[in-house]
């Protein structure tokens, strides 16, 4: 190890970047575009033997030349990039990895939160993180129901879906996705929800931290990817939601109908297939119209970008909380 020199990778670097993706191809790693920062490290010989990289507060993209795998490559890649993780304030760390490699990583700090049986483990390096996780929800009571919900921004249709799992079960688990990763800031977002939902008593307010529909379980939701890697990284997240869902008593789910996005699409399939046989129940509600149009986040972010959207369909795609916030951040006229 005394010979291997520990880089960061330079994007304007072309040569080293080709090096770089040809390691990550020869290992079967599929290159992510969403990286803050990659290290990467040389023999004595001056070639590109090891790699991996992080975003946000994710570990990803490792690689170790298969001619050097046994000689500890991959303990000094993690520690140089927990350290560099460390160094910027972030201190609990995620990561996916194949199951064969789970071994591995236990032995360098990390623990299994969930599993994909054959493809993906999430891991993170606190012991006890989703154990505390799940110990600071709040319980509720009677029958108990579920909906996870980014509402970027919230809408009508996110009103009718709440209310309607409001009015069937006794209790409502409202799960509001915290990555910062949507136009509006988790902090408008959880605003505009709790003040579009606050005549409803029976919810219950989590907010998601890293364990749901978040760039350490579903980067894919936000980035969008292909098919066959969204449904391994929905069917993750659908195992974590799970696993809150039997220690909480949650026996239903309440998802809208998804027209429009693809990604969102697989996401419902995934969760209409594996959520009956883990005992809880699928409920799909049909999307809300207004003036022919389905209304969706999207939809309202794109009035929004013209400029100058209908104020009168404005007015019946949103609650009068989020109409009114939109007009006081002068997004609308």
């Amino acid at each position: 190890m005394e010979d291997i020199v520990l880089s960061s990778l330079e994007r304007t670097d072309t040569d080293s970047v080709a090096h770089w993706k040809k390691l990550l191809e020869r290992e079967g790693i599929h290159e992510d575009p969403h990286l803050d920062y990659t290290v990467v490290a040389y023999d004595r010989h001056g070639d590109m033997v090891a790699t991996g990289s992080c975003f946000r507060n994710t570990l990803r993209c490792f690689a170790v030349d298969s001619a050097h795998r046994g000689e500890g490559l991959l303990n000094c890649i993690v520690s140089h990039l927990v350290d560099y993780q460390y160094r910027h304030g972030i201190c609990h760390l995620f990561l996916h990895t194949k199951c064969c490699n789970a071994p591995l990583f236990h032995e360098l700090g990390f623990y299994e939160i969930a599993r994909v049986e054959g493809q993906v483990v999430l891991m993170e390096n606190q012991r006890d993180g989703f154990s505390h996780y799940l110990n600071s929800l709040t319980r509720g009571r009677g029958t108990q129901a579920a909906i996870v919900m980014n509402a970027n921004p919230f809408t009508a249709g996110h009103r009718r879906l709440v209310e309607t799992a409001c009015r069937e079960n006794d209790t409502l688990h409202l799960f509001l996705v915290s990555e910062d990763l949507s136009q509006f800031s988790f902090e408008t977002r959880k605003q505009l929800v709790e003040s579009g939902t606050r005549d409803l008593t029976n919810i219950i307010y989590h907010e998601t931290e890293s364990y749901l529909i978040s760039a350490a379980v579903f980067p894919s939701y936000f980035f969008p990817s292909n098919q066959e890697l969204t449904s391994i990284q929905a069917t993750l997240d659908c195992t974590v939601f799970l696993k809150i869902a039997h220690a909480l008593d949650i026996t239903s789910r309440y998802v809208g109908e998804e027209p429009f996005s693809k990604t969102t699409a697989v996401y419902n399939q995934v969760l209409s297939t594996l959520l009956p046989p883990g005992g809880v129940a699928y409920r799909e509600i049909p999307r809300l119209t207004a003036d022919d149009t389905v209304i969706s986040a999207s939809t309202v972010r794109r009035l929004i970008a013209e400029k100058k959207p209908p104020a009168d369909l404005l007015v019946k795609l949103l609650p009068p909380t989020t109409y009114q916030y939109l007009l006081g951040a002068r997004l609308i006229k």
